[in-house]
């Protein structure tokens, strides 16, 4: 692991939109992945990896000099292999950091590690949408006015089928009157886990400046810590 002032962050994003369609495209042009990581590059060591790349780029050497990882999919859940699925799951169970943005709710891993399907509701139309901060003491809402407003965005909505959440950081309303948990904390054997709903493709949500300080309070929470040590079978 690193040192306490700068962790290693790895960028995970499927990067299939981006290739194939104009209007992400023109949002943008280098890959969702890009952006994240120039929100987080003068803080942290950032790595991006992508689904095409020889194991998704998510090797064993990776993950063990990753901090904190963040992953973005869509419409390729299905095509990261189970082995990468597991070595991930290992990660986190041993202490790495996991923040999954949007849809990635659907990914293996997020499943994996929820034991839900995860399913939701949700509606394409540009809605206006308003997360409020219900967690204000929380560090990943350091430095944030009480509500982040986004003007359009993808509707999630209600019923969320995952576990309750450690702790409930953000709740969104949408302009339809839906409500959603958008901004989730859970822990899995030493690993953080925070699930975080904006970030829809052909919208510029992860050039907000709301939603960047939230990414960014984010891998601050969501880092490796030392803890006590642990130890697992018989004693003699």
């Amino acid at each position: 692991m690193t040192s306490p002032t700068m962790a290693t962050v790895t960028i995970w994003n499927e990067y299939r939109h981006e290739r194939e369609d104009d209007d992400v495209a023109a949002v943008y042009p280098e890959g969702i992945h890009e952006t994240l990581a120039d929100i987080l590059n003068d803080d942290h060591d950032v790595i991006t990896a992508t689904l095409d790349e020889p194991e998704h780029g998510l090797t064993t050497d990776v993950l063990e000099e990753t901090d904190v990882l963040l992953w973005w999919g869509h419409e390729a859940h299905d095509e990261v292999s189970e082995s990468v699925v597991e070595r991930v799951h290992q990660h986190v169970l041993e202490g790495l950091g996991l923040i999954v943005l949007h849809s990635g709710h659907y990914s293996r891993i997020f499943k994996r590690l929820m034991g839900t399907t995860c399913s939701l509701q949700y509606r394409e139309d540009g809605a206006t949408e308003r997360l409020w901060v219900v967690d204000p003491g929380h560090p990943i809402a350091n430095d944030l006015e009480e509500s982040i407003e986004l003007p359009q965005t993808e509707m999630y909505g209600e019923p969320f089928d995952v576990p309750e959440p450690d702790r409930l950081v953000f709740v969104s309303w949408f302009e339809g009157g839906e409500v959603f948990r958008s901004g989730c904390c859970y822990r899995r054997g030493s690993g953080r886990i925070f699930y975080f709903r904006p970030g829809h493709e052909t919208y510029p949500i992860y050039e907000h400046d709301g939603v960047q300080r939230v990414v960014r309070n984010a891998v601050d929470w969501a880092r490796p810590t030392d803890g006590a040590p642990r130890t697992f079978g018989e004693r003699e």
